[in-house]
């Protein structure tokens, strides 16, 4: 490729002169990847939103240019197809409209970075938007090929951090990253997905706080949202909205299609027999008490036995508490040992034939630790209890499979597994929902009614009284397509490296404890800090823009197991990166010289 530059004298009123058009030539050859201004530019210059990315791909590199808000299509944004971009779920994708091309404008530029008729949206800046690198012939050419290659085939951690980094993502730290010593754990791979691919999915992720760019570890609280779920919802807004069933117009028809498809994503994302088992309900909590106050205070009376851990969440031991109370039943608590892992034959003594059910969780989220639910489960049925496995800290890192399990419920949340907030899911065996009362009256779950009968419909209809949160249920069946595009075995090896880099650094501040050590365990690393209360560590680590919990995390009786009332919980998720855990370990460090 020969660039013209046309003498001073043609070049048209309004575009730049040679000598502007020579460094701005030279700013789009310095700005490809791997030049060492990178590092000074990113710190210079936060990124904007409509800013070009870098796109790898089997062919030659292109930057690809980010439509603005304003330029996407009217009221919806459309899924990115995961034969482009790794990682990225089509299920719906067929049904979203397409976008059409932009249609070049009548008069183009005489120079190719300047040309508008390339077909990508104009806006009101003068310097060039969007830019096209052409596959070959100009200067460097076979040089930039052989580093591109060299970039796109390196390890994720080599990708991380550093100076010159070419991913818009991340930002350069004043601070001094860990720094790797003997013995230090490999850092993770991401076989089966692009981890700075994946970063990209999630628009929150490009946020700053404090001048800083984000680092989110407060998963165990809640995930962020990809594209595509983002994406679901408004579609839904735009073209299905409607209440659901018993109704013969076509947004209605959309909208239970839309809602009864999620319920099926979940059936099979649970390993579940049937969707009459899968009932939507606001989150865990709303699940757990549903579950208490339905079969609950069918099959609990005075003298039965309930069995929780020592590891539960509030929301899985105040129902149980209350329906004791209530009925004049009693609670029975699994001890843990030192590094936070139940004790099964602690468990075993406290079975005996009062026992009606034994209610767990599968991950702890104050701790991490995973728990033995397929021995819990098989235990509890060996004297004729329920079993219910609390699993809203376990979807997101775990697979799942209720039927091999065994469990009578399951429980989660869907803002815990990349989904909205206020979409929940209570998984029961269908043989137990179908002899389950109702637990609250109203339309929907109702068959027939007359002044002096009411004839409910059978489960999960029964459960689901009044309008439910239809959109919600349709996002979080987006955000199951992504997860499992995905796969939850390559999320589970990611994280598990992770957690390993992120502990074996922890382990080397002056005065930081562990709170939590099983063998076992999903990415949680809770811990305290010698001189310093949990919330001001967290209000230190906020102020470089990382976020993490700070305080008991609705899990009092296991804080004080280990003698504490708070703790500092950073928590992972498959788009954390190293670098950030180093960004975490330089604060930490920092304060520990204070």
């Amino acid at each position: 490729m020969t660039i013209q530059i046309p003498t001073s004298e043609a070049v048209p009123a309004g575009l730049p002169d040679e000598l502007s058009l020579a460094q701005l030539a030279g700013e789009f050859f310095a700005a490809l990847p791997g030049n060492p201004l990178d590092e000074l530019r990113n710190r210079a210059t936060p990124p904007r939103a409509a800013e070009p990315a870098i796109v790898l791909g089997s062919g030659s590199p292109t930057l690809a240019p980010a439509t603005p808000p304003s330029e996407a299509p009217a009221g919806v944004g459309v899924p990115r197809s995961s034969s482009a971009t790794p990682g990225v779920p089509e299920g719906y994708a067929a049904a979203l409209p397409g976008v059409p091309a932009p249609s070049a404008p009548a008069a183009s530029s005489p120079f190719y970075f300047l040309d508008q008729g390339n077909g990508y949206p104009t806006g009101d800046v003068a310097v060039p938007g969007a830019i096209t690198a052409q596959p070959s012939g100009f200067p460097g050419d076979a040089a930039l090929r052989a580093l591109l290659a060299e970039i796109d085939h390196r390890a994720p951690a080599q990708q991380q951090g550093g100076n010159g980094s070419h991913f818009y993502f991340l930002d350069h730290l004043a601070a001094q990253p860990a720094t790797p010593q003997a013995g230090a754990p490999q850092t993770p791979s991401a076989a089966g997905f692009d981890v700075n691919l994946v970063r990209r999915d999630f628009p929150i992720l490009q946020e700053r706080v404090n001048g800083k760019q984000l680092v989110w570890f407060d998963n165990a609280a809640t995930t962020h949202k990809p594209q595509s779920v983002i994406d679901r919802l408004a579609y839904f807004y735009a073209h299905e909205n409607s209440n659901i069933h018993r109704a013969a117009h076509a947004l209605a028809a959309r909208a239970t299609d839309a809602y009864e498809a999620a319920r099926q994503k979940v059936t099979k994302f649970l390993g579940a027999a049937s969707p009459d088992e899968i009932i939507f309900v606001r989150g865990a909590t709303e699940a757990i008490n549903l579950v208490a106050k339905s079969w609950g205070a069918a099959n609990i009376g005075a003298g039965d036995e309930i069995i929780v851990s020592n590891l539960e969440h509030h929301a899985n031991i105040v129902p149980w508490q209350q329906l004791a109370a209530e009925k004049g039943a009693k609670i029975r608590v699994i001890p843990v040992n030192d590094s936070g892992q139940l004790l099964l034959d602690e468990y075993r003594k406290l079975l005996n034939s009062r026992t009606k059910l034994v209610a767990v969780t599968q991950v702890s989220n104050a701790l991490g630790t995973i728990t033995p639910v397929e021995q819990i489960v098989a235990l509890a049925h060996s004297v004729g209890a329920k079993a219910l496995v609390d699993g809203a800290q376990a979807v997101s890192h775990l697979r799942v499979n209720v039927q091999a399990m065994d469990a009578d419920f399951y429980v989660f949340s869907g803002h815990k597994v990349f989904g909205p907030t206020g979409i929940g899911v209570v998984y029961g065996k269908k043989a137990i929902l179908d002899n389950m009362p109702p637990w609250q009256g109203g339309g929907n779950m109702i068959a027939d009614v007359t002044f002096e009968r009411t004839v409910y419909h059978g489960a999960p209809a029964r459960f689901e009284a009044g309008t439910g949160n239809i959109a919600d249920a349709v996002g979080l069946g987006a955000a199951i397509d992504y997860v499992e595009q995905l796969g939850l075995d390559n999320i589970a090896a990611y994280e598990h490296a992770l957690l390993e880099y992120a502990t074996h650094y922890l382990r080397t501040i002056p005065g930081l404890r562990l709170i939590g050590t099983a063998a076992h365990k999903a990415s949680v690393a809770s811990f305290v800090l010698q001189g310093y209360k949990t919330e001001e560590v967290g209000h230190a680590l906020n102020e470089e823009g990382i976020a993490v919990r700070s305080g008991h995390h609705c899990a009092q009786p296991i804080l004080r197991r280990f003698g504490v009332e708070a703790t500092v919980r950073p928590s992972l998720a498959f788009y954390n990166t190293c670098e950030e855990v180093d960004r975490m370990i330089a604060v930490l460090r920092q304060l520990t010289r204070r």
